[in-house]
């Protein structure tokens, strides 16, 4: 992707002026940024995803004045009728699944692999909604079905009324307002205030973007350094020939401490570790994703990465689905552009080294890609 190119999904923006001026700054309405869309996923399909085990789905209500909240999978007769008005249906990961949502998702690939997250489908009957909240991530709202009305401010009291089954704001400060058509898209950044109604059948797709919280990321990569560290052979063993008799033997000697520190500060000090254990985690698959084995008979006309796969790079490694790869030279440039570009045609597999084709060979068997 040229990313000085002028887009129309970004309002004439090109991608390095919208991550400049917009990007987790200011929120940016795109009149018609996909004319004439028609959604990948119809209404029917999408309430049949909701029915599935291994997809994650919500149903939120707004009844007597009060708001329901229940989670999938939701059979068709479980859910209330098409006439009943101020409900929504929340389908998480719709790109899981669906190979032109996934294509979709591929537009918006300016920003970091690493921090794309999913596509979620909302569909709404007249009315429906989910109550003026904000998230801690970006957003892309893409208007696909019917029309909805969004009310967006910047929220300085970020009081959630109590005793509620979803996040709505206590006090929601609205300072803008736009009724979006299918095609029209609105890009909020992270902390904006926002409330959207449906106006009649409506279906919103998000485009969600990955927030990670320091402490949850420092625990799934610190896991990882110490999974390797496990494995390191040869690993010093804690002795003490000098301890002496304690009257206090509930205190922990300041010695065994030192010891856990260097072995934490030993662990992350390896060439490479928090590297590696980063990009692991960063493409490790979602709970409810599992991939279908294939033949691949080692014959290459292409390669396309299955839509559910993860692949990421640094200047090191090649990551692939909590897995880790050490590439360099003409292989690594080779695995680089099959993550950035997702697919790599003959011309490319022509130059391909023996090693790189029995990988791709193993990644195909495994479901990963396909030939």
């Amino acid at each position: 992707m040229d990313v000085r190119q002028p887009l129309q999904l970004l309002a004439g923006l090109s991608p390095t002026q919208f991550m400049r001026q917009h990007w987790h700054k200011k929120p940016l309405l795109v009149r018609q940024a996909i004319p004439g869309f028609k959604p990948p996923v119809p209404r029917a399909a999408l309430l049949q995803l909701a029915g599935r085990e291994e997809v994650e789905s919500r149903l939120v209500q707004h009844k007597d004045g009060q708001w329901l909240l229940r989670h999938g999978p939701f059979s068709r007769r479980s859910l209330p009728s098409l006439q009943t008005r101020e409900w929504t249906v929340l389908v998480q990961g719709v790109d899981l699944h669906d190979d032109a949502t996934h294509a979709l998702m591929q537009q918006f690939a300016f920003v970091p692999q690493a921090r794309l997250d999913d596509l979620m489908i909302s569909y709404a009957t007249d009315g429906g909604g989910v109550g003026p909240h904000f998230d801690s991530y970006d957003v892309f709202l893409l208007q696909a079905l019917g029309r909805r009305r969004w009310r967006i401010g910047r929220q300085k009291n970020p009081t959630l009324i109590e005793g509620m089954p979803v996040k709505i704001l206590a006090h929601f400060e609205p300072e803008e307002e736009y009724l979006l058509e299918p095609g029209d898209m609105l890009y909020l950044p992270p902390g904006w205030a926002h409330d959207g109604v449906a106006e009649g059948e409506c279906m919103t797709y998000s485009i969600g973007f990955r927030s990670p919280e320091r402490a949850g990321l420092a625990h799934e990569v610190l896991l990882r350094v110490a999974e390797a560290a496990a494995d390191e052979d040869d690993a010093p063993i804690y002795r003490d020939p000098r301890q002496s008799a304690v009257a206090t033997p509930g205190a922990i000697p300041a010695q065994l401490q030192q010891f856990a520190r260097e072995a934490v500060q030993h662990a992350l000090a390896q060439p490479g570790a928090l590297e590696r254990a980063l990009g692991e985690a960063l493409t490790e698959p979602k709970p409810n994703v599992w991939f279908e084995p294939s033949s691949s008979r080692g014959l290459f006309e292409r390669v396309v990465l299955d839509r559910r796969t993860r692949m990421m790079y640094d200047d090191q490694h090649i990551f692939i689905n909590g897995e880790s790869y050490h590439a360099e030279g003409p292989d690594a440039e080779l695995m680089q552009r099959l993550a950035d570009e997702r697919a790599l045609p003959p011309q490319a597999l022509a130059h391909a080294s023996d090693e790189v084709l029995q990988t791709l060979s193993a990644w195909c068997d495994a479901g990963w890609a396909h030939a």
